[in-house]
């Protein structure tokens, strides 16, 4: 199936992405008893060029929260959960029943988890979560799997609020994804979904050094 593109490409879509997070975000300072203190959590390394509108926005910090997909090596795209560096497990229903095979997937993903938070340290910003207003960002949703451990490895650190915010999703996963979080903004629910770069006239792989940039643009705002 052909693709649809909505947006030219990551950084176009977290502009559109900050200016209904901006809005929201407005609306809630005028509603809430507890100033909302935003900070801006990116799932690397895709959401961070979408990410940057959304903090530079909000005049508010820029961190990440590596989470990655649980797979079998003989077939890597199909994801079977997710866990965060810090070992935040979330399962799909085709979780593996042998103990030792879901152990040795899990080590392969949170290694990997590992390694990529230790490239990015340099550059994200080093500021607890506690009674904050958090928002997650990512370039899109497609399983909902590494969002999901994203926010409870977040929610560990007992933040005010958690607002999931992506530029598009398939429509079947924003009940799930509401009930783990305070808000969800989407900007698109494609249907048929398929995949997140059908949506993107330009979406290349985001290097190690790209992500890197995009953490520390945050010292032109802050």
């Amino acid at each position: 199936m052909s693709s649809i593109h909505i947006f030219r490409d990551r950084p176009d879509a977290g502009e559109k992405l900050a200016r209904v997070i901006l809005s929201n975000f407005c609306h809630e300072k005028l509603t809430r008893d507890w100033p909302l203190n935003p900070i801006v959590y990116a799932l690397p390394r895709g959401g961070l060029p979408v990410a940057v509108p959304v903090a530079r926005r909000l005049g508010c910090p820029l961190s990440v929260v590596v989470a990655k997909k649980i797979t079998l090596p003989s077939n890597p795209e199909l994801a079977l959960g997710a866990i965060t560096a810090d070992g935040c497990i979330v399962w799909s229903k085709q979780k593996p029943r042998s103990l030792r095979v879901q152990y040795a997937l899990i080590e392969k993903a949170q290694e990997k988890a590992l390694s990529q938070l230790e490239k990015l340290s340099a550059g994200k910003a080093e500021i607890s979560s506690l009674d904050r207003l958090v928002i997650l960002v990512d370039d899109g949703i497609a399983t909902g799997m590494t969002m999901i451990a994203a926010v409870k490895s977040i929610q560990l650190q007992k933040p005010n609020a958690v607002w999931i915010c992506v530029p598009v999703a398939p429509p079947e996963l924003l009940q799930p994804l509401r009930k783990c979080c305070d808000r969800l903004i989407v900007l698109e629910t494609p249907n048929p979904f398929l995949s997140v770069s059908r949506f993107y006239n330009e979406f290349a792989q985001v290097e190690t050094e790209v992500a890197l940039a995009c953490l520390q643009q945050q010292g032109e705002w802050l």
